[in-house]
């Protein structure tokens, strides 16, 4: 089993605080199995097996509860009445009226909680109004390539690994698939990937078009790293289509995504003027097997976006607010503004080694005069600093222990 780190150590950080520790992220992405390590890691620290009580919703046991009510009465119940007492609601969202659990059990003293929810209208739903500033959410993704090269010990050449990891899958059961059935990765993808849609987005909306909402997950996985708008997407879906497809329609398709976690959208930021643009985004799927699996000849196109997606996610492991920045001649791929006024500029490219290619990726950089840390990440070997720009190679880049 790989330790996630990064997200076990937000975790121990925020042990016995009197907040709600809620942790999303998308279906199978390894959120039921970080409770598991951290209730270990609560027994190792002395806390008694008893004073811990954890519940999946998704199993079929636990199919008996008919109301919020009958598990709030269940956790009570076993608990010991004294000493401080941990509890953990996997897939709460299952369980009818849920925020009303949330709430009863986090009154009670002595109670820390843990909650774990694929779906964003966990928290812009009821519950983020009804615990509006009593909880703190943790984001959850799947492998980063460090846990990635964890999980192939055998396996020395890191770069071998890293292209491994591009044209294939992150999620855990599919990391594990490869070592020990990869003819049937791409497989267990599409029924995860149909789970998400299906279950999460078309059951629960209640949608009838099926293949307008399929067209429009091609033209968001084909254009990772773009900018793009709902206006602009409608637009180019009708030229291939003859159904009528709205802009609202897209944007509300664009909202169940964003909210099943499976795209992530990144607001564009104005370097020199300091602020957000209000129009069009660039999205990022959560991870590229899924983009693969929907996209013909996938594996060695479009690598430059696919390495930018890479680092997407590496930075939102790694803490702060991550945009998408205009300068007024060109782009920087990702601004990330950390806390303590720290802010972070980051250039991808697949390789700098054309002269060309390096002179365009670098005049943005250079055109920010504040004196910020900024960064082009390439797959190149040389790691050197130019005119104040740190050129890293993105494997060594991403190999950095940012756990510990």
């Amino acid at each position: 089993m790989i330790e996630r780190k990064t997200y076990l150590k937000q975790l121990i950080q925020l042990k016995n605080e009197h907040l709600i520790k809620v942790v999303t992220g998308i279906r199978r992405c390894g959120k039921s199995t970080l409770m598991l390590q951290f209730q270990d890691w609560l027994k190792t620290s002395g806390v008694k097996p008893e004073s811990i009580v954890s519940l999946n919703f998704e199993e079929r046991e636990n199919a008996v509860f008919e109301d919020w009510k009958a598990v709030y009465d269940h956790i009570i119940g076993i608990l010991p009445s004294t000493g401080i007492r941990y509890v953990f609601l996997d897939e709460v969202q299952v369980v009818p009226s849920f925020a009303k659990l949330i709430d009863a059990l986090f009154v009670k003293p002595d109670i820390d909680l843990y909650v774990t929810g694929s779906n964003a209208h966990l928290l812009s739903s009821e519950l983020g109004t009804l615990l509006s500033g009593r909880y703190i959410a943790i984001n959850m993704h799947p492998f980063s390539f460090s846990e990635y090269v964890s999980a192939f010990p055998d396996v020395s050449n890191t770069d071998r690994l890293f292209r491994q990891y591009m044209n294939s899958s992150s999620f855990p059961q599919a990391v594990n698939m490869q070592r020990t059935a990869p003819d049937a990765v791409n497989t267990y993808l599409k029924s995860l990937y149909d789970t998400v849609v299906v279950k999460d987005i078309v059951q629960r909306h209640r949608l009838r078009k099926f293949d307008t909402l399929q067209h429009v997950v091609n033209f968001l996985f084909d254009s990772v790293g773009s900018v793009v708008s709902p206006n602009n997407i409608a637009e180019k879906l009708r030229k291939y289509s003859a159904e009528k497809l709205s802009h609202n329609t897209v944007q509300k398709y664009l909202r169940f995504f964003t909210e099943s976690y499976l795209i992530y959208p990144v607001r564009l930021y104005n370097i020199k003027g300091k602020r957000l643009l209000e129009s069009n985004y660039k999205y990022y799927v959560v991870d590229l097997g899924l983009r693969n699996i929907l996209q013909s000849n996938a594996t060695y196109t479009d690598l430059g976006h696919k390495l930018e997606n890479v680092v997407y996610f590496e930075l939102l492991r790694r803490g702060g607010e991550v945009f998408a920045g205009r300068s007024q001649n060109g782009e920087v791929d990702f601004v990330v503004q950390k806390p303590g006024n720290v802010t972070e500029y980051y250039q991808v490219a697949y390789s700098v080694n054309d002269e060309k290619t390096l002179l365009r990726e670098m005049s943005s950089l250079r055109e920010i005069r504040d004196s910020h840390p900024k960064f082009l990440l390439t797959m190149d070997f040389d790691n050197t600093n130019m005119d104040g720009v740190q050129k890293l190679n993105v494997v060594d880049w991403l190999l950095k222990d940012t756990a510990k």
